[in-house]
């Protein structure tokens, strides 16, 4: 079975932050979750494992929406 790996493990974070809030300057709401959605089924597919992509849905769903 396959891990979800939810320990920071992005080599220099605050430039990737940086660059993420970079792309979305200028978008109206609209493209921006436009272009959140892209990024999101571009990393996904990327990982292409399901389990994992189904740990990664149930960690993100936040706690009022867990049953």
């Amino acid at each position: 079975m396959s891990e979800l790996t939810t320990a920071p493990n992005i080599s220099d974070p605050d430039s990737f932050y940086a660059e993420l809030l970079e792309a979305h300057d200028g978008l109206s709401d609209e493209e921006s979750a436009s272009f959140n959605a892209r990024l999101i089924l571009l990393l996904a597919n990327h990982v292409g494992d399901r389990a994992v992509l189904s740990r990664a849905i149930e960690a993100a769903t936040p706690a009022h929406r867990k049953t």
